[in-house]
């Protein structure tokens, strides 16, 4: 009877093993075709050298490398896409937090306030960049409208080298705070309400609950946040080319790594050199995420 009963057990392991990897199986066969397959056909690809008239590759070696190396443009896309990240990514976090702990509240509407944060998200890019490019316009744009009406001269909000890289970066904010609202919101519902209760009774302030209560047990949401955000704002294109014109005197100080990619890969057909500029973006995407996974420790907190 025992016999029989472990058989049956060591059955039912079997069919929960199986049916496990035929229900992940379709995502790990589209991850691998879609995501692993082009990684290696990248670095493979950033040996050579698109042939003449775009006929055949030559191989080069690193010789790719070596001119990204000395490659002014390059160095400064990177820079670029740095900046980018650093104002977009801590300021989405920012909002994305101070909204969800608006939102978590019992109030009037907030199914109706959450749907209205989230939209910017399930928008089409290219329809939230021309749309931004309006209101950026310098002679018929609204914000420029709003300014004089205040009794300020008109902004040159995308062409000014100087303010060109936030005025993206606010499109990126605006884009993406509904996202990480949503994720801040499963992570505060899972905050036992046992805590704030008695951190009331002692006397703690809503600010007080705030930064003792709130931030450190939503650090692991936090943490997944930021490390998705950071890698999406690394990646960031499709703003910066429906916005920028290559003739816009402000494209140079707001071109990313990833644009610099679609340049030289589908305009110039230099498929190689464009491969290498990816490696270097994967490149600083591992060392930031390998950075953070090792920070994580110290403020990241599981409960």
């Amino acid at each position: 009877m025992a016999n029989r009963e472990k058989v049956k057990e060591t059955n039912q392991k079997k069919q929960q093993f199986i049916w496990g990897w035929l229900f992940i199986l379709p995502t790990m066969i589209g991850l691998f075709i879609l995501n692993v397959i082009p990684i290696f056909q990248t670095i493979y690809q950033s040996f050579f050298k698109t042939g003449a008239f775009g006929r055949g590759n030559e191989f080069v070696g690193f010789g790719n490398y070596n001119r990204l190396l000395a490659d002014a443009s390059v160095w400064q896309a990177l820079f670029n896409t740095l900046k980018y990240a650093i104002v977009e990514v801590p300021c989405s976090i920012a909002a994305g937090i101070i909204l969800a702990v608006l939102l978590n509240r019992k109030m009037k509407g907030r199914t109706v306030f959450r749907t209205i944060y989230f939209l910017p998200m399930v928008a089409a890019p290219a329809a939230v960049a021309m749309v931004w490019r309006w209101l950026y316009n310098s002679e018929f744009g609204l914000l420029n409208h709003i300014v004089n009406t205040v009794g300020f001269s008109s902004v040159n909000w995308i062409s000014n080298p100087n303010i060109a890289f936030i005025s993206i970066a606010v499109v990126g904010i605006w884009s993406n705070i509904g996202y990480n609202m949503v994720l801040f919101l499963a992570g505060l519902q899972e905050i036992p309400k046992d805590y704030y209760e008695a951190s009331r009774i002692d006397g703690a302030s809503g600010i007080k609950q705030f930064f003792a209560i709130t931030i450190p047990l939503i650090s692991s949401t936090m943490f997944f946040v930021t490390v998705t955000r950071i890698i999406s704002a690394l990646k960031v294109f499709d703003v910066i080319y429906m916005m920028m014109d290559v003739t816009n005197p402000a494209f140079y100080k707001t071109q990313s790594l990833v644009y610099l990619f679609y340049k030289y890969s589908f305009i110039e057909s230099n498929k190689g050199y464009g491969s290498a500029i990816v490696m270097l973006l994967l490149a600083v995407i591992m060392i930031i995420t390998l950075i953070q996974l090792k920070w994580q420790k110290k403020w990241v907190n599981y409960y």
